[in-house]
């Protein structure tokens, strides 16, 4: 048994034709209307410290105590005396453009050699150079230095 629908039936091609153009302008219409509207998608990666975790980790603490309050380290440097690296990127995507970095961390514990807190440093990327925003310095060149260009550059990507 077959089934028509006698309203289309009673229409002329034109009618139909018509119809047919306002159906399309109609799924047009919806499809593009969120093109207007910019959806932004924000991706964080890495480690993110909890509200006031570093103001919890005073001078003199012991590495036990950091891996309590701040966890597991991203990664570990012992070359010249001991650091723990705490590695975060922020990304943001719009639409269909590709990812664009927003924000970059590397929090860095460094221990003495009787494994206690010596100093605490919160790099990022302002104007492009590395900054400490505890201290508000660039470090200058030098190891310590050269391991955080690296840093970035690997997780940045």
């Amino acid at each position: 048994m077959t089934v028509r629908n006698s309203r289309l039936d009673q229409t002329g091609p034109r009618q139909r034709f018509r119809l047919l153009a306002a159906a399309l302008v109609a799924a047009a219409t919806l499809s593009l209307g969120g093109c207007g509207d910019t959806f932004t998608q924000v991706y964080q990666r890495g480690y993110i410290p909890p509200e006031g975790a570093l103001e919890q980790v005073p001078l003199g603490a012991t590495q036990d105590q950091v891996l309590i309050v701040l966890g597991t380290p991203s990664t570990v440097a012992t070359v010249s005396g001991e650091v723990f690296y705490y590695i975060s990127s922020r990304t943001e995507q719009t639409s269909f453009l590709p990812e664009k970095t927003v924000d970059q961390r590397v929090v860095a514990v460094y221990f003495d050699k009787n494994r206690r807190v010596q100093r605490i440093a919160n790099y990022g990327l302002q104007d492009g150079k590395i900054f400490d925003y505890v201290t508000r310095t660039t470090p200058t060149s030098g190891q310590e230095l050269s391991y955080l260009t690296y840093v970035f550059k690997v997780f940045g990507k």
